[in-house]
């Protein structure tokens, strides 16, 4: 996301026109360093090994915060991009959790079968599938849809099957190599997996502990916070791929409260908002104020005067921070 507003995104559909008051709130990126760390995420690429908890307590620790949370479990073995949110950002932990995974996967088959046969497979796999859990895994057993976006055979050698897999939350890449064995007739298992994607964020962008270490250690012994800013990232970052609501200055104090949000504290949207969808509020700084869920879509709101247009599901800002602008909780903010 650009150093700039937010409204001005690309797809971001002006509904009005509307000032913001520099005395209240911030601009993400300028954040004082300590806000920057408890309002941060950090694109992590985590090592062979440790679990993901245990990774994502090391970050916690080393960066002397009170809480941390981790965006999807990854086995021990398996590297990648694994998003952690710091300390007030955790409250927005589980629309990481839930946002598209992207996977590259060496599958060893337990026969050497004809490439075309294996692509043929592999395709069939595309769209929603049954899945259940395997037996070691972090939720219950019971039989469950998930949706693969895409499966691309990148290439085949003898039994070896590399491939990119971008699909829904909650899939097990070990369950779809051994599904696509069975399909084959020959067998099937996964033998080393990288996650390269998670909601808006890829390995292009991943960091390493070490990398968040020696940034942290510069800061707290040469107060140079530049380097910590590139590993640790605002929070607002790892939101984006929610369709955006920006509000005026005058109804941020309302959604902090819980309020519901009216059309008339809106000042842009975007152009992909359906209605009972997730979104996200934003200020017109750019700041995150709450999580909520639509009940009108993006044409709906541009068109009306009045009405709610959002139900406050997740207030993420602190409330107070920007002065109130409404009379009654139980309003709509205006």
């Amino acid at each position: 996301m650009p150093d700039s507003l937010f409204c001005e995104k690309q797809g971001h559909l002006l509904k009005a026109n509307a000032t913001t008051d520099l005395r209240y709130g911030c601009d993400p990126y300028q954040r004082p360093i300590e806000q920057h760390l408890m309002y941060g995420v950090v694109n992590l690429n985590k090592p062979a090994g440790p679990t993901s908890h245990e990774v994502t307590a090391w970050v916690r620790d080393m960066l002397e915060l009170p809480r941390a949370g981790h965006s999807g479990s990854l086995d021990p073995k398996v590297t990648g991009v694994l998003p952690i949110m710091l300390g007030k950002a955790t409250k927005a932990v589980s629309v990481l959790r839930l946002s598209g995974k992207e996977y590259v996967c060496m599958m060893r088959l337990h026969k050497k079968m004809p490439a075309s046969r294996v692509k043929a497979v592999c395709a069939e796999f595309v769209g929603p599938i049954y899945q259940t859990p395997p037996i070691i895994s972090a939720v219950k057993r019971a039989l469950r849809v998930r949706n693969i976006y895409s499966l691309e055979v990148l290439d085949i050698q003898g039994p070896l099957v590399l491939m990119k897999v971008r699909c829904e939350a909650g899939t097990y890449i070990r369950k779809l190599c051994h599904d696509i064995g069975l399909v084959l007739g020959c067998g099937g298992h996964m033998q080393q997996l990288i996650r390269t994607g998670t909601g808006p964020f890829n390995d292009s962008t991943a960091v390493t502990l070490h990398d968040l270490k020696d940034a942290y250690v510069l800061w707290k012994e040469d107060g140079c916070e530049d380097e910590l800013r590139k590993v640790v990232r605002p929070m607002e970052e790892g939101l984006t791929h929610l369709p955006a609501i920006t509000i005026r200055d005058s109804a941020i104090n309302a959604i902090c409260h819980g309020a519901a949000l009216a059309v008339t504290g809106v000042v842009g949207v975007d152009e992909g908002l359906g209605k009972d969808a997730p979104a996200c509020i934003f200020s017109l700084k750019g700041e995150v104020v709450a999580l909520c869920n639509s009940k009108m879509n993006a044409e709906e709101i541009l068109a009306s005067e009045h009405g709610i247009c959002a139900v406050t599901e997740r207030v993420i800002m602190d409330a107070d921070i920007y002065p109130s602008g409404w009379k009654s909780k139980s309003q709509g903010s205006d």
